[in-house]
């Protein structure tokens, strides 16, 4: 049984990174040129994908809560099922193109964007959004293996920290203050 859900879970990311792999060959084989509307198109994507990163993030720590109460072994597999989908089919996926656009915007805006006190305070945001991401799987691997230490109410509590993130980036980005 354990080399099915592998064979499963294989099978779910290679299709996934196939999807969006065509889609990203189509939309810039179409648009090759460097102008401005190429960097719309990598905007757009950016906030797509950065949406899809911040489900995963909102998502994982309130499945956390529901493992964290769960009593019986049969939703003890289940949320260990979901949670690995979750972070490694949704959010991990959506964090690394997420990243990857956004170099290519700065890259795009050119080298002296960098030293806009906005951009500096989002790129320290979004690290601070990656260190939460690595220490959700972290604990996703506590729950895999029956390690966990938290009770719900904290999760609930850490649930709430990527919100307070994504308004803040939001803020920065569509005022960019100094």
């Amino acid at each position: 049984m354990h080399g099915s859900i592998t064979g499963e879970r294989l099978q779910y990311n290679s299709t996934f990174f196939t999807v969006h792999s065509l889609l990203f060959t189509v939309v810039f084989t179409l648009i090759p040129d460097y102008s401005g509307t190429t960097m719309l198109w990598v905007k757009a994507f950016h906030i797509i994908f950065m949406v899809t990163w911040f489900a995963g993030l909102f998502y994982l720590p309130r499945l956390f809560v529901y493992h964290a109460e769960s009593k019986d072994e049969t939703s003890n597999q289940r949320f260990k099922i979901m949670e690995r989908k979750l972070f490694y089919g949704i959010a991990t996926p959506g964090a690394i193109i997420t990243i990857g656009l956004g170099l290519w915007l700065i890259h795009f805006l050119g080298g002296e964007i960098i030293h806009a006190f906005w951009l500096q305070a989002k790129l320290a945001l979004v690290i601070l959004l990656i260190i939460y991401h690595i220490y959700c799987g972290k604990l996703l691997r506590d729950f895999k293996y029956d390690r966990n230490r938290h009770g719900h109410v904290w999760y609930r509590w850490f649930n709430e920290l990527p919100v307070f993130i994504l308004i803040a980036i939001i803020l920065l980005v569509e005022l960019q203050p100094l």
